[in-house]
């Protein structure tokens, strides 16, 4: 009976909506990390490691993006904020890579079943071009209201990104003293020539959305979309994103359009070209501490 209601609602909505529209939703991306399960050598962190790689990570873990949508595409970005005297060169290298892990700004196409995201690593842009994840979404006939809108609940299995950083969680490991002398060699060799060695991703994951009627279109944050409106909160695996905002018909409407700029490569290619990059960066660096140690120890 409730489905029944729920695309009664869906004809209703869909057949009283303008079909020149545009908005913009502001939303709110959490992301939380279990510090506990963090460590090396199967030690745990100190309080005060937990808070210093907390306060690190905070501008990767909370943002705001901003979804400019219309009826057949949209394009979702991070809100533009003004960084404080002396952040911007803080951490580069660790600044450069976190951002090769995190999305980037991206557009989709419904018409097309185009996605499409913008990247920048070590200088050189890339345009990611994938077809849309097709979520088999469940209607789970639950409600709650988000600010003014009655929302529905829905649920589907999602593939994961192998970059994909919100959902990297540590393998489970034997604490060092526990290891045998070969063992902690062996791990500690494996560490050093492969660092996803140390952590799972998970094939798929469990999304939860909630979304209105009283915007009937297919769209939602980032890759999300396909239910019957606009989706208003996500939450995949540790991260949540929520809806803060949203207006209709704003009187500067941004242009929805495709983006152009890059070297155009599939995720499958992208993800390579970061990979074989870390691996170089690993060398290099293996190989200037080599050298430092060696010629101290010619002095």
């Amino acid at each position: 009976m409730k489905r029944l209601l729920l695309w009664s609602l869906v004809l209703c909505t869909t057949g009283v909506f303008a079909q020149n529209f545009q908005g913009k939703a502001y939303y709110q991306s959490k992301t939380t990390v279990d510090m506990d399960s963090w460590g090396r050598g199967g030690r745990e962190l100190s309080a005060e490691q937990k808070k210093r790689i907390q306060n690190m990570m905070k501008s990767y873990l909370e943002k705001v993006y901003v979804l400019n949508f219309s009826q057949t595409a949209s394009t979702y970005k991070e809100e533009e904020k003004i960084e404080a005297p002396g952040q911007g060169g803080r951490g580069g290298f660790g600044r450069m890579m976190m951002g090769s892990f995190t999305p980037g700004p991206q557009y989709k196409d419904l018409r097309n079943q185009l996605l499409l995201e913008s990247k920048e690593f070590f200088g050189k842009k890339f345009l990611i071009k994938d077809s849309l994840q097709k979520l088999e979404w469940q209607m789970e006939g639950e409600t709650k209201q988000i600010g003014k809108y009655l929302c529905f609940k829905a649920t589907a299995l999602k593939k994961v990104d192998e970059l994909d950083f919100n959902s990297m969680r540590p393998k489970k490991q034997k604490k060092d003293e526990d290891k045998t002398p070969e063992e902690r060699k062996k791990d500690s060799i494996k560490a050093e020539n492969d660092p996803f060695s140390q952590v799972d991703i998970p094939k798929e994951i469990l999304v939860t959305a909630w979304y209105t009627l009283d915007i009937p279109i297919n769209q939602g944050p980032g890759e999300f979309w396909g239910l019957p409106g606009l989706i208003l909160e996500v939450s995949a695996y540790k991260t949540t994103i929520l809806c803060s905002k949203i207006v209709m018909n704003p009187g500067e409407k941004e242009a929805i359009e495709e983006p152009t700029k890059g070297k155009v490569v599939t995720r499958k290619e992208y993800n390579e070209i970061v990979k074989t990059k870390m691996q170089e960066m690993r060398d290099m660096y293996r190989g200037r501490g080599r050298g430092g140690r060696g010629g101290r120890g010619r002095g």
